[in-house]
């Protein structure tokens, strides 16, 4: 299998990119040409690095560098400064996505595309009516208007949701949706929801990143997880950071 990862750069990104490599899976990476790479991404002849701007690439461009591809990964994210949160492009991953989708769907494939999203716990599944209290509704209006990021990453989710929807014949979906992201060096016990347990707001729960990308490989490629979640959104917590 050959998966196309966008954002593989990033500090999630990465943990998926060696996910996968320790798989046997081969792995196409997106990324920008200023972006510094590990010298073993360089080296390693199951990696195919593409340079470039997502902005930048056309529908047919991505045709091709999805061409043989069975799954596609999105770990993509702003970066965090001004330029980052509050420059263009201000709808990079939702546009990304469409991006991306619009290809596969093109493309025709003979089965559908596995599509994962790295999203968030501030997103809702509105599929699932998932409710808020007051004082999150309204720290939430407040950090989207303070943090354009948060709304790109609730169209991206929306879109996947209501465009792509359930009986997609190319694509088929999942929005993985960790907590407050933090680092650890190896994979460890996590747990799975189908709605956050916690606030993210208020009460937030603690999701390590290596751990998003070990569940976002094993959604790729363990057919049982995969049945399990497709076209839902759900939650990682790490059991022991609680």
């Amino acid at each position: 299998m050959t998966t196309l990862v966008i954002g593989a750069s990033g500090a999630t990104g990465k943990h998926l990119v060696e996910q996968l490599l320790s798989k046997g899976q081969k792995v196409k990476l997106i990324v920008r040409p200023t972006t510094t790479k590990p010298d073993s991404w360089r080296n390693n002849d199951k990696i195919a690095i593409i340079e470039s701007n997502i902005s930048e690439i056309s529908v047919d461009e991505m045709k091709i560098y999805l061409a043989n591809c069975q799954s596609v990964a999105s770990c993509l994210g702003h970066n965090i400064s001004l330029k980052g949160i509050y420059g263009k492009p201000r709808k990079l991953v939702r546009d990304a996505l469409r991006l991306i989708c619009s290809a596969i769907q093109e493309n025709s494939p003979e089965k559908p595309v596995r599509f994962v999203l790295m999203s968030t716990t501030a997103n809702r599944n509105k599929d699932l009516g998932e409710s808020v209290s007051i004082g999150e509704k309204l720290m939430m209006g407040l950090i989207r208007f303070l943090l354009p990021p948060q709304k790109d990453n609730e169209e991206a989710a929306d879109y996947l949701r209501s465009n792509i929807g359930q009986n997609n014949k190319s694509i088929e979906w999942v929005a993985v949706r960790p907590d407050t992201l933090v680092n650890e060096e190896m994979v460890s016990d996590y747990e799975l929801h189908s709605s956050p347990k916690r606030s993210p707001m208020f009460n937030p729960g603690r999701t390590s990143r290596i751990n998003v990308g070990n569940f976002i490989a094993r959604l790729l490629l363990e057919n049982d997880i995969w049945n399990a979640w497709k076209g839902q959104m759900p939650v990682v917590y790490n059991k022991n950071l609680n």
